[in-house]
């Protein structure tokens, strides 16, 4: 793992927001400490999570400013940098390394349902463009375009182009994958993490690690050691807190209100079409971190 640019422990981060909706950039960088002092290497500036579909883009490059000054001497700093446009990727992607970020996340580009050809070229222009290490978001379900297998296959021979993040959940495919290539490859599914680190996944992007970063540190380690029995034991612990943020409504609302209510965040706004849960999400949230520990 020394020649890993990413990290093991990732967590997309929240972009927190005052209550007008304007970004908090005290917040977002005292996020980034919190992260980096409880079990993370690495930090994902600008992803789905971080809201980037409603932000613009001098506002994503503000904030991997502010998390690069923040903690870029503790962990990885990855931005997310990719869209359905290639040249406004590639310049997104020049300005976030201009302001620090480590790594890149190129997400398959969605809406116009590129030819698996033009999704390699996507990628191989944004990585030579950036000059740095690139991990490729394989998400179907929000893209409505998934990586191929012959695709990823043609992405590892891309020298910038080092991992994947699965969000799609094809445990098989990863795992031959894993064997076939010398790409890094991460769970984007906190739902399959323990799955996929058992197959022999380098790490995790994760939603739920804004809360559990210790214990996925831990879990990582366990699998590390061999220790089955022990990853699953964290894995069961954690399973309520999971289903809480992940299957109740949305990612970002859930975690957003779980960080307002430890204190870690001010206002839990989110920017339309993204609205904060009802009372009952709350509610069931406040059970699942209560009942794996996390409260």
């Amino acid at each position: 793992m020394s020649d890993n640019p990413f990290g093991r422990v990732i967590t997309a981060m929240v972009t927190p927001m005052h209550d007008d909706g304007s970004i908090d950039f005290d917040a977002l960088q005292r996020l980034a400490v919190h992260l980096a002092d409880h079990g993370h290497d690495g930090l994902l500036v600008n992803g789905t999570t971080g809201e980037s579909a409603t932000t613009t883009d001098d506002e994503d490059y503000d904030s991997v400013a502010a998390v690069v000054e923040a903690v870029g001497d503790r962990v990885q700093v990855m931005a997310g940098c990719g869209t359905n446009d290639t040249e406004h990727s590639m310049r997104a992607a020049r300005e976030m390394v201009a302001r620090g970020a480590d790594s890149l996340l190129v997400v398959t580009p969605y809406y116009n349902k590129p030819t698996q050809h033009g999704i390699v070229e996507h990628f191989r222009m944004i990585a030579e463009a950036a000059d740095r290490p690139v991990m490729a978001y394989d998400i179907p379900g929000r893209t409505g375009t998934a990586l191929a297998t012959d695709t990823i296959r043609r992405l590892a021979e891309i020298p910038h182009v080092r991992a994947v993040k699965d969000a799609k959940g094809d445990l098989f495919e990863a795992s031959r994958l894993m064997a076939e290539t010398d790409l890094l490859w991460y769970s984007g599914d906190d739902v399959l993490n323990l799955a996929f680190l058992a197959l022999g996944a380098t790490g995790i992007v994760s939603v739920v690690g804004h809360v559990a970063g210790d214990d996925y540190r831990a879990m990582i380690d366990a699998v590390d050691a061999g220790d089955l029995p022990r990853a699953r034991e964290i894995h069961t612990r954690l399973i309520p807190a999971v289903d809480a943020i992940m299957h109740t409504s949305q990612g970002a609302i859930q975690v957003k209100a779980a960080l307002k209510m430890a204190g870690l965040i001010g206002s839990d706004r989110l920017r339309m079409p993204l609205l904060q849960g009802p009372p009952e999400h709350q509610a069931k949230l406040r059970d699942g971190l209560a009942a794996a520990g996390l409260n």
